[in-house]
């Protein structure tokens, strides 16, 4: 029983604990609800508050690119008024030139008509002239025509030969004095060793007896030796002394070489001539190289092919007229540079070309053709520049000169060749050049004699007075210095001079 009170005041404890807890978080939830109105009222305002800053913002802004864009469009405006203000000149400048275009051209029709009447007058007349002239000459109008461009054309020859002749001494003043300049001071800064090769080279003995060993039983050593060589062996009654003598200057070289070394071993027999023999070629390759590398390093070039300088120092055993071949382009490669550095020109390419100019010579026994375009194509075929392998192509006239590079070399070749010295001539040689330049003067009509002087350096022409008068002279030495740069090869210069002497004989008796 008093169970059942128990649990019924249990339930009834619950239920009041229920219902106490449901107002009391009814209160609760009450109170949240203000506090969460408050929240959302405050937002409000701080929204409102931040929507009319960022309102007045944008305003602002509006305001700032309104007056920019004012005052952009008033500089537009103020822009278009001076171009339109420039335009409205620009017309009315336009307009004064046309009104005096038409001022003009109304004046040229005016000059035009006069100009026609004056023409139609001035032929009427020439008519009436000619046919005046006509009766009083006797002649028709072709044949005074005739006569008329036989006069022209004399008058013509003799102007031009006036022209010619103030010209030519206008030239030579301005020139002469720079060229001579230019040249003296590029030969003053370089002077060259004259060299003699001859076609011998003597090899001392320590005695006549090693004359028998050279000869060798029944002569087999020095047939060996000449064998091997290409050299002939002169075994004469000079004492202590043997003689090599060939044209080939590099075969000479080895002969000696391979003939010193012979005679300082003592062992002179065929096999050791044949080893001596191929010791002295390596020996005079290895000499070779030594020259060409010198020869590049003294003049500052780099990059060039290891043919080429081979090719250049083949060169040291090379001769052309007498005249060392190394020393010649070495000699053209100064004188060139020094010629373009005096006219303000890189002188290294000038250098370049002078050095390579004559490597043809080199090899022109084995290959046809002159050397000028050997030495080109050898150029070319090891690298060269273009500019460098036309400058070699160009340097003895084969082919025509496009360049200063080309010009100067030209130049500097033949300073090379005409110093005193420098070359070597045969007689016989000396005499045709001497007879071919006297014929070409002569080939020349109104010429009574031509006469060479100064070992070909001069020509002196004497010409039939009644002729040729001091005008025409003057243009046949022009023609005549024209003829022999074409037709003759010489070197340095040739000076032409035209004589013409008028003598008056009487006879008082």
């Amino acid at each position: 029983m008093w169970w059942g009170y128990i649990i019924g005041g249990i339930i009834l404890a619950l239920l009041s604990g229920y219902f106490l807890g449901r107002g009391h978080l009814s209160h609760q939830l009450a109170r949240e609800e203000r506090r969460a109105a408050d929240i959302v009222a405050a937002a409000r305002e701080e929204a409102e508050q931040l929507r009319q800053e960022a309102l007045l913002k944008a305003q602002e802004e509006l305001q700032r690119r309104r007056e920019e864009l004012e005052r952009e469009v008033k500089k537009r405006e103020e822009k278009l008024e001076l171009l339109e203000a420039r335009l409205l000149k620009r017309e009315e400048r336009l307009e004064e030139k046309g009104e005096q275009l038409e001022r003009l051209d109304a004046a040229l029709k005016e000059e035009i008509r006069r100009l026609a009447e004056l023409a139609e007058r001035g032929q009427k007349l020439l008519a009436e002239e000619q046919q005046s002239l006509e009766r009083i000459a006797g002649l028709s109008r072709e044949e005074a025509r005739e006569e008329l461009l036989h006069m022209m054309e004399a008058e013509a020859e003799r102007a031009f030969a006036k022209w010619l002749k103030r010209r030519r001494e206008q030239l030579e003043a301005e020139a002469e004095q720079e060229a001579r300049k230019i040249i003296a001071t590029a030969i003053q800064r370089y002077a060259a060793e004259e060299v003699e090769e001859t076609t011998f080279s003597s090899v001392p003995l320590p005695s006549d007896d090693y004359k028998g060993r050279i000869i060798g039983r029944e002569g087999r050593n020095i047939r060996a030796f000449e064998a091997l060589t290409g050299v002939e062996v002169l075994v004469d009654d000079t004492p202590d002394t043997v003689v090599l003598s060939s044209f080939n200057p590099l075969r000479r070289e080895i002969a000696r070489l391979a003939m010193e070394k012979l005679i300082e071993d003592g062992r002179i027999h065929p096999a050791q001539i044949k080893k001596q023999v191929e010791r002295a070629q390596q020996r005079v390759i290895e000499h070779i190289r030594e020259l060409g590398q010198k020869a590049i390093f003294e003049l500052g070039i780099d990059n060039i092919h290891p043919e080429l300088v081979m090719l250049i120092g083949r060169l040291n055993y090379r001769m052309s007229y007498g005249q060392n071949q190394l020393q010649h382009s070495l000699e053209v490669a100064y004188i060139a540079g020094m010629l373009a550095a005096e006219l303000g020109l890189d002188p290294k390419p000038a250098k370049r070309a002078g050095i390579l100019h004559d490597i043809g010579k080199a090899v022109d026994h084995k290959v046809e053709g002159s050397h000028s375009l050997i030495s080109a194509d050898l150029a070319r075929r090891y690298g060269e520049s273009e500019a460098i392998v036309h400058a070699i192509a160009a340097h003895n006239g084969e082919v025509e000169p496009q360049s200063v590079l080309a010009i100067l070399l030209q130049a500097a070749d033949a300073l090379s060749a005409a110093r005193p010295g420098a070359r070597q001539e045969t007689f016989e040689a000396y005499i045709q050049r001497l007879q071919e330049l006297e014929e070409i003067c002569t080939s020349f009509p109104g010429v009574a004699e031509a006469y060479a002087i100064q070992a070909g350096r001069e020509v002196r022409v004497i010409v039939k007075p009644e002729e040729v008068d001091d005008e025409l002279a003057a243009r046949l030495s022009y023609e005549i210095a024209r003829t022999i740069e074409q037709e003759l090869d010489y070197p340095g210069e040739i000076k032409v001079n035209v004589i013409r002497e008028t003598q008056f004989v009487q006879i008082a008796k």
